[in-house]
């Protein structure tokens, strides 16, 4: 071994000395060779992931019901009961949420984007993959007051509503509305919906309306604060709590509707090892019991993750990165899955080489149940030194496993799309039934991405928002199969 790789490799046991329930560092792109079906193992339970089965885009400059420009998935769900088999293909009516619209944070440059979801018609045709997207129409939502939201940054401005407050831009665009930077979205059964926020590590609670009925405050950990007061703002960064830009971006319910996750995009600014950004790993999974109310005060459990860490340039070097995730969906009251990306892709600013975008199977049990303590009710630090990412004696990690590899050359190629043309920010995912009677645990795993409202005609707010390239709206279709149905 030469002595720079043995550098690195000392290197690496010093920056990750316990990686239990964890991917081992990424240091070079991730790629995945090898024919599906793939199989993985978790707690003595059988996963099987048979590889991509479809895909289909809408353009990027797609306009929508408010007439701006179509923003992609944030997050998707295609509504309950809507999906189903009609002779050789499957329709369905698939729900997105867009971010907060267009924006260059770093020229200070935000557009009064009101909050909304948007309505597609999905139709999906096995045979050959093809997956269609048409748009129809949407749903605008409101706060308390009725009003619209903004996407705007708030800076330090606040309002209060029924005893919250929130962000709301004191001057200037969006000005008296509430900012909302909406990352998650999971329908209730009863037609309303769940919709987490980037500002406030939030998570609000609206009727089947779009109308605001309640919220799920962030505990003391979580909340972004600075000099004991809320701090929003998403161009700096707090003292503590959730990370600028890496607040819940993943919530999702258990099948049954009792249990509710909320996960961090990565990890909370005390959580955060100096240094590169490979030291915030160790991200937070909130559980809410929602069996009485939707809006409980405070989760029943709280455990910490351990996210994969990758090198940027993909050369072999240590890590220098957090493989934040970007969704979940849950498959019970105590698994789900977790979209984990790099920062690389089309849509990216750096150029760095694609490397890692992947689908973990997660497992909570087993982990050490943080709620009540001082990791949630005040700042305290889950690692042990704050140079290294390592987590303190005694607190067990989730477990987790890769389930899909998103960066399969061959699989890519048969729908026209390579690892290098992928999009940079996938970030939406859900499960829908394959309906076969002999096949009941199968299910397709729809992943979307967020385009960013890249595209070279743009439209927002009756401005223009070009940009110099064209960042399609994709969904890809992905077949696995669970231990048992979903229930």
């Amino acid at each position: 071994m030469t002595s720079k790789r043995l550098l690195a490799a000392l290197t690496l046991l010093w920056l990750f000395p316990a990686l239990a329930g964890a991917e081992e560092p990424v240091t070079r792109p991730h790629l995945d060779q090898t024919a599906p079906p793939h199989s993985v193992s978790l707690h003595d339970q059988t996963f099987v992931s048979h590889g991509l089965v479809g895909a289909g885009r809408l353009p990027a400059d797609t306009v929508d019901f408010l007439g701006d420009t179509l923003g992609s998935f944030s997050s998707l769900q295609v509504a309950p009961g809507s999906w189903k088999r009609v002779g050789d293909h499957y329709e369905g009516v698939l729900w997105t949420l867009p971010d907060r619209g267009r924006n260059d944070p770093g020229a200070n440059l935000f557009f009064d984007y009101r909050a909304r979801l948007e309505r597609l018609r999905v139709r999906f045709w096995p045979g050959d993959g093809r997956l269609d997207l048409v748009p129809d129409g949407g749903l605008e939502l409101r706060d308390f007051r009725g009003r619209p939201f903004t996407g705007a940054d708030p800076g330090e401005g606040t309002l209060t509503q029924r005893g919250l407050v929130l962000p709301a831009p004191a001057s200037g665009v969006g000005a008296g509305k509430v900012s909302l930077d909406a990352e998650g979205l999971q329908f209730t059964r009863d037609g309303g919906f769940y919709v987490s926020d980037e500002y406030t590590a939030n998570v609000y609670y609206f009727d089947r309306r779009g109308r605001l009925r309640g919220v799920i405050s962030p505990p003391p950990a979580v909340a972004p604060r600075s000099e004991g007061r809320p701090d929003f703002r998403s161009l700096q960064t707090p003292k503590t709590g959730r990370r600028n830009n890496q607040g819940p971006e993943g919530v999702s319910l258990s099948p049954d509707g009792r249990t509710l996750f909320v996960a961090l995009q990565s990890a909370l600014i005390q959580d955060s090892a100096a240094g590169d950004a490979a030291g915030r790993v160790n991200t937070r999974v909130l559980v809410y019991d929602v069996s009485r109310t939707p809006t409980p005060a405070q989760p029943v459990a709280h455990y910490v993750m351990r996210l994969p860490a990758y090198t940027a340039d993909g050369q072999g070097g240590p890590p220098d990165r957090t493989a934040a995730q970007s969704e979940i969906r849950a498959l019970d009251d105590h698994r789900f899955l977790m979209l984990s990306r790099d920062g690389a892709g089309r849509g990216a600013a750096s150029g760095a080489p694609v490397v890692y975008k992947s689908i973990l199977l997660v497992d909570v049990a087993g982990a050490t149940n943080l709620a009540g303590t001082p990791y949630e009710t005040g700042a305290a630090s889950l690692l042990q030194d704050p140079a290294s990412p390592a987590l303190r004696p005694g607190i067990v990690p989730v477990q987790q496993v890769e389930l899909v590899n998103m960066l399969s050359p061959d699989q890519l190629a048969r729908f026209g799309l390579s690892v290098e043309a992928l999009s940079e920010k996938w970030e939406a995912m859900d499960l829908v039934p394959v309906l076969e009677p002999d096949r009941s645990a199968d299910y397709f795993l729809l992943v979307g991405n967020d385009n960013d409202f890249i595209a070279r005609r743009c439209v927002m707010s009756g401005q223009s928002c070009d940009s110099d390239i064209d960042n399609d709206n994709w969904v890809l279709v992905y077949r696995v199969s669970l231990p048992a149905p979903l229930r």
